[in-house]
């Protein structure tokens, strides 16, 4: 049974490890170990790359519990210190698979990186109509602030983690709905955990915030949520698992494994809410008083290409891709 060990990663402060809008970085070049010695000659070896944040901890989960086993696969994990560190990583194929933002992917695709989504991995919701005070992430603003509604964002300052990502993206799209010009919203890039003393001292008058600094800022007197700019596509994922295309391509049988294992894992996951915050705790290190009061993100292997189509035309329309993907080749989901 691989058991996790704790890389230099840990060192940037529990606090973060909740977000999935990470960006820069290396791998850190530490691995999950196994027991003894190596693999079984029955399992094909694979390697995945994964951020040390909540909901990659469903990975070392299915690992713990022998669901990549079962698959015919033994699996080590090696952490990311960035997101950005997993793309190259994929296409050199220092890794197999890794588990990252979608549009990261599409960007890195539009780009001429043959990358291959081959499952979906976390969404904000299990529906479109679940409660927006139940995403993990969302917009915060001040309740003295006049800001009711996404298109009262236009001639504000909203801070994102990192611009040209899809908090931003989700967010221009919500105002362009709502009436609002998008174009005549600044963004600005704030680290998540400096987000909320920047709106209280008012130099900014919304924040895209994650868990769990969304649950502090929404219990402060004197902010409120505005909502999940997520919910401006349905199914939209906030991760998804992605390989490279001469992986698919050369060894699809490991792909379709990995992928299978996945969508298990995810549902392993989803049947036991405790299991699942407790393989946050392990995986990160977290204080469970904290794990227990946090929204998680719905992990699920299924995806919905629809989803990704829409993504990649409002970066293609908003200007965060110069070319949109190529989805007919990215997309590798059977």
């Amino acid at each position: 049974m691989k058991k996790f060990t704790v890389s230099a990663i840990a060192a940037v402060g529990a606090a973060g490890l909740l977000l999935t809008g990470c960006s820069g970085g290396s791998l850190s070049g530490e691995e999950s170990g196994g027991e003894s010695g190596g693999a079984s000659s029955d399992l094909t070896p694979v390697t995945v790359g994964l951020l040390q944040i909540a909901p990659s901890s469903v990975v070392q989960l299915g690992i713990d519990e022998g669901v990549f086993e079962e698959h015919g696969l033994d699996v080590d994990v090696q952490i990311g210190q960035g997101g950005a560190a997993l793309l190259p990583a994929v296409q050199n194929g220092d890794i197999q698979f890794a588990v990252g933002n979608p549009q990261s992917v599409l960007t890195a695709a539009s780009q001429g990186l043959d990358m291959r989504i081959i499952a979906n991995y976390s969404r904000n919701s299990e529906t479109p109509g679940d409660p927006e005070e139940n995403a993990p992430s969302g917009l915060v603003v001040s309740d003295d602030s006049g800001i009711e509604s996404y298109a009262d964002l236009e001639g504000k300052t909203v801070a994102v983690n990192t611009l040209q990502t899809q908090g931003q993206l989700t967010t221009m799209e919500m105002v362009e709905r709502d009436g609002g010009d998008p174009d005549k919203v600044e963004f600005t890039e704030i680290a998540f955990p400096d987000q909320q003393a920047q709106l209280e001292q008012g130099n900014i008058d919304a924040a895209w915030i994650p868990e769990p600094f969304i649950s502090g800022a929404k219990a402060t007197d004197g902010i409120e949520l505005l909502g999940d700019p997520l919910r401006a596509i349905d199914g939209l994922p906030t991760m998804v698992t992605f390989t490279s295309g001469d992986f698919a391509e050369s060894d699809p049988e490991t792909t379709a494994a990995f992928r299978d294992a996945i969508t298990e894992a995810a549902e392993l996951a989803m049947s036991d809410d405790e299991m699942y915050r407790q393989a946050v705790v392990d995986f990160t290190g977290m204080d469970a008083a904290v794990v227990e009061n946090v929204n998680l993100e719905y992990i699920s292997g299924e995806l919905d290409p629809q989803a990704i189509e829409e993504l990649n035309d409002l970066a293609v329309r908003y200007g965060m891709l110069e070319n949109p993907a190529d989805l007919d080749t990215v997309i590798t989901t059977d």
